[in-house]
């Protein structure tokens, strides 16, 4: 026998021992990526589900998926999973805080709710995999946040239109609502609406909605609004709904440059036309049918503003939330 027969099979006993090593990385490489998969399936899911319901609390908190028992939170989360199946592990809903939890699980058949089988791992002993991911949304009123225009409106507005009429706010003229007496010495607003100072050299801004807030007078909008009312003279061409939030007052003090206004919460506005003076963008640019009734076109030496108080949901997650007076307005916010 020579000194390599002594080796024979050695290669073979080395093979065996690093099979073990090569099938415990496929299955970290395998098994791994298609648990990071259902993960992330699930989670988009719980995202979907949490938004979903939190918005249905926040327009109206007797809806029937404003519920610990929704159906909306499963199909949803269905329809995010790759199989179009799932489970939801668990739905807590705090209507006092305005939260809600909502835990997606994965679904297969023959499984427990929650697990997954597993491919190479097997080989290790491990048959299958627990996986669930969640995601908590709040909602509320907003009483800071961005303001797309530097507008205020008056609460008395707001509180006799906020059913959707469409009406035309006008800021200078005979046209005040008697009931709007928030002036100095209990003296009517001038029109529904005032101009707020900005940041110089932008037309959007971040407002308080429950501090005082200096105004800009005139009823003049800023130049540096052009490019916004052209986005939404755009948008109204196309056939699409302009709605921003904006800022409500229900106390004015001073007069003239000095003027200040009590802010108080935000509220939500449909824009369909305007005329303001002193700027290049044209006056009366969607001021006339189709995109509103003639009886509210505002002409001659009338300004304002033409639309809608509606009630709606915004996602944007610039609102910092509170408990304002209610004007129809919620804002849905995904925390974790």
């Amino acid at each position: 026998m020579t000194p390599a027969d002594g080796e024979r099979g050695a290669i073979s006993v080395m093979v065996a021992i690093l099979m073990v090593t090569l099938l415990g990385f496929t299955a970290l490489a395998v098994d791994a990526g298609m648990l990071y998969a259902e993960r992330t399936q699930l989670r988009n899911g719980a995202d979907s589900a949490a938004l979903a319901i939190a918005q249905k609390c926040a327009r109206n908190i007797d809806d029937a998926d404003c519920s610990t028992t929704s159906a909306l939170a499963r199909g949803l989360a269905n329809s995010n999973a790759g199989d179009g199946a799932s489970n939801i592990a668990d739905l807590a809903l705090d209507k006092a805080s305005g939260t809600v939890k909502v835990t997606a699980g994965a679904q297969e058949a023959g499984k427990e709710p929650n697990h997954v089988s597993l491919f190479f791992a097997r080989a290790m002993g491990f048959n299958d995999a627990a996986v669930t991911a969640g995601a908590t949304v709040q909602w509320g009123r907003p009483v800071a946040g961005p303001t797309a225009f530097p507008i205020a409106f008056s609460v008395c507005q707001v509180k006799f239109h906020v059913d959707g009429g469409m009406q035309l706010l006008v800021s200078h003229g005979s046209k005040t609502e008697t009931s709007c007496n928030y002036g100095p010495s209990g003296a009517a607003v001038p029109g529904g609406f005032g101009w707020l100072t900005r940041t110089s050299g932008t037309c959007a801004g971040i407002v308080n909605a429950s501090a005082w807030a200096p105004s800009d007078p005139g009823n003049s909008y800023p130049d540096v609004c052009d490019d916004q009312l052209r986005a939404w003279a755009a948008d109204i061409t196309a056939g699409k709904d302009v709605t921003v939030l904006l800022p409500i007052f229900d106390l004015v003090d001073g007069t003239g440059s000095s003027t200040k206004y009590k802010l108080t919460s935000f509220a939500a506005f449909k824009v369909k036309g305007w005329s303001f003076n002193g700027n290049t963008f044209p006056r009366t640019f969607h001021n006339k049918p189709p995109y509103v009734p003639p009886a509210l076109a505002c002409d001659g030496s009338c300004t304002g503003v033409i639309g809608s108080f509606i009630r709606y949901v915004s996602l944007d997650n610039a609102f910092t939330l509170g408990t304002p007076e209610d004007f129809g307005v919620g804002v849905v916010k995904l925390t974790q």
